[in-house]
């Protein structure tokens, strides 16, 4: 089944085999869609979604192309609905016109928004319809455990180990904010669980700036993840490590 014509006109198609390395390329630049339909610096419109939404709807994309082939459907017809969705899953509701007209600019930069015209109702009747889809594909199973909230208590209790003084001068959090929002840009994100994410990208950011923790009876990352061993936050910082290659491929 081929995505509604309507949206055919503005929005980029994809092509190649199943899993190939251009359909992991095509996934990686839609969800950098998703992610930068946020805010468009460019054109001064922004969604102003919170990062826990547009991770939801990177989830509810990737999910969705678990089930289907990236070829039966266009893919950033099905991210405008994914982003529509989840502001409704994390209560954030965003109006179909915004994402229509911020992700027409995505492709069409400095262009004035969409007529109220034939063209317009028929993307907004595809991104419904598409939404209705997706939770369908999904078994509506539509509501997902972030690692925020891990990541985010794993770093107020390691910086009460480190020197104050020590720790302003490093940007641990800020880094491992910017890894874990990395991370959904691929399927990564449902591959392993958010524990472990949260404590791999809070160990990658420590490590990348040379940040020692106090040693004890156990790894510090142990204590904080229960269950967690060094193969786990290996394993995520890997497919990390492949994300990164595959944007420099994406440029």
């Amino acid at each position: 089944m081929e995505g509604p014509s309507a949206a055919r006109g503005w929005l980029r198609d994809s092509g190649g085999d199943a899993e190939s390395d251009r359909d992991i390329k095509t996934h990686f630049r839609v969800c950098r869609f998703i992610m930068e339909t946020e805010c468009d610096s460019n054109s001064g419109v922004k969604l102003g979604m919170r990062s826990v939404p547009v991770a939801t709807a990177c989830v509810l994309y990737h999910r969705f192309f678990q089930r289907v082939s990236v070829h039966a459907y266009e893919p950033y017809l099905v991210a405008m609905s994914c982003v529509y969705l989840a502001g409704k899953v994390e209560e954030q509701h965003t109006r179909t016109r915004d994402i229509i007209n911020v992700s027409h600019r995505y492709f069409n930069s400095g262009s004035a928004p969409l007529e109220c015209d034939k063209e317009f109702w028929d993307l907004r009747d595809s991104v419904v319809q598409c939404e209705l889809l997706i939770l369908r594909q999904l078994n509506f199973q539509v509501s997902f455990e972030h690692p925020h909230k891990y990541l985010l208590h794993y770093l107020l209790s390691v910086k009460s180990l480190v020197n104050r003084h020590g720790w302003s001068r490093t940007p641990v959090a800020e880094t491992s904010w910017a890894l874990l929002r990395d991370c959904y840009h691929g399927a990564m994100c449902i591959r392993h669980i958010p524990q472990h994410i949260a404590i791999a990208t809070l160990h990658l950011a420590l490590n990348s700036y040379g940040v020692e923790l106090p040693v004890g009876e156990k790894e510090w990352w142990k204590v904080l993840c229960v269950g967690v061993t060094k193969a786990h936050i290996d394993a995520v910082v890997s497919d990390l490590l492949q994300l990164y290659d595959m944007e420099a491929k994406c440029l």
